[in-house]
């Protein structure tokens, strides 16, 4: 064998030795002599390429592993309204950092935004009942816009994490950490919940049957009403009177309650619906209720209980909202009579370390002040239990 051959066989086996030693460092880097099972599944692979996708696709495991199912939050909050946040700022004033808030809709506030119309007046007492705020959150009467802003401008400053358009499905209790399902299968855990979801995301229906052609023509809220058209209002409380007084203003509008005196509005309301009807500006169908609809070439026929009917273009149900019962049975959270949770004096459900705050607990809805407090009051017990 010549001089030559000898030559090209030494650089042969010197450069294999060299790549040999390069993919031994490479397994102590990246750990592939940690277990056997890495080393069995390794040899499988046919090149450096092979390895490095096979690290990177582990590594991702690991970091998704990391995020959703190893990952612990101290206080989950469901639902993003008045309560949600003053639970949220109120964890991170107290030194609760490890807390995490959800709300199904785009934004913070859904109520407030869908059902609230433009320059509604929103005031701290609701319905006149004087309530002094306990937290850490300034809030007194303003309008829909000033409160949203207030709300926007707390989640910013307090760096509050926050997943929007993401809905819980359920929440389960396995020891002393609840599992969190979002209707998309993501999988969250936490050591205590705070519920805060209100009631007019699931507005009252009537209970009589609405034809499904008419179904695009009957609402719950004045967003989609334009002018010209014909209106009923249908309800006795502060919304379906600040949605008959501002309907009136620009088109034809009637407002019915079942009952010839309202009870339930504030006195600014009440003001402003007796100036409006005696400038009969606004029809009016008082003690008298809806037997049924009729749809009528498009529009839709009212039928009432004194025998007298109309037609209209729209009809907007402003008669209050419900709790989501199957969402609170599936948590485990026990109901009264009312379907109202359960608590006891520290706003805890009848599940341990579950809390509920906000107008789920009132069976005719709550205020905003009351909210803010429950959530101080929640995060104020989680602390002393953490």
């Amino acid at each position: 064998m010549n001089t030559s051959v000898l030559i090209v066989m030494l650089v042969v086996s010197i450069m294999i030795g060299f790549l040999g030693l390069l993919a031994f460092l490479w397994g102590l880097k990246t750990g592939q002599f940690d277990d056997e099972k890495k080393m069995t599944q390794g040899v499988l692979f046919d090149g450096i390429d092979d390895l490095n996708e096979a690290a990177l696709r582990e590594e991702k495991q690991k970091i998704f592993k990391g995020t959703k199912m190893n990952k612990i939050y101290d206080v989950a909050i469901i639902g993003a309204g008045p309560g949600g946040i003053a639970s949220a700022v109120e964890s991170v004033i107290i030194g609760i950092k490890d807390t995490i808030m959800f709300e199904k809709g785009e934004e913070h506030s859904s109520t407030i935004r869908k059902f609230y119309k433009d320059n509604k007046r929103v005031d701290k007492d609701y319905k006149g009942q004087k309530v002094e705020l306990n937290g850490n959150i300034f809030f007194d009467d303003g309008t829909k816009e000033s409160t949203l802003e207030l709300f926007s401008e707390i989640i910013q400053n307090h760096n509050i994490q926050t997943h929007f358009k993401t809905e819980i499905e359920s929440i389960k209790k396995a020891q002393d950490i609840f599992t969190l399902t979002t209707t998309d299968n993501q999988i969250y855990q936490a050591r205590y919940i705070v519920v805060s979801i209100g009631k007019m995301g699931q507005p009252n229906k009537p209970s009589y049957k609405i034809p499904i052609t008419l179904l695009k023509k009957v609402a719950y809220n004045i967003n989609d009403c334009k002018e010209g058209e014909k209106i009923l209002v249908v309800g006795g409380g502060n919304s379906a009177v600040e949605y008959a007084c501002y309907l009136a203003t620009i088109t034809d509008t009637t407002l019915n309650y079942r009952r010839n005196e309202f009870n339930r509005i504030n006195d600014y309301n009440a003001q402003n619906l007796k100036e409006i009807i005696e400038q009969e500006k606004l029809k009016t169908k008082f003690g008298i209720d809806i037997e049924g609809l009729e749809d009528i070439e498009g529009k839709i026929k009212v039928l009432f209980t004194d025998k007298s009917s109309d037609i209209f273009d729209r009809v907007i149900y402003a008669i209050g909202g419900v709790a989501p019962v199957d969402f609170l049975k599936k948590c485990g959270i026990e109901l009264d009579a009312n379907n109202i949770p359960i608590i006891n004096e520290k706003l805890e459900s009848s599940v341990k370390n579950l809390f509920v705050a906000g107008d789920i607990l009132f069976k005719s809805g709550g205020s905003i002040a009351t909210a803010l407090n429950h959530g101080h009051q929640i995060i104020k017990e989680i602390k002393n239990r953490i």
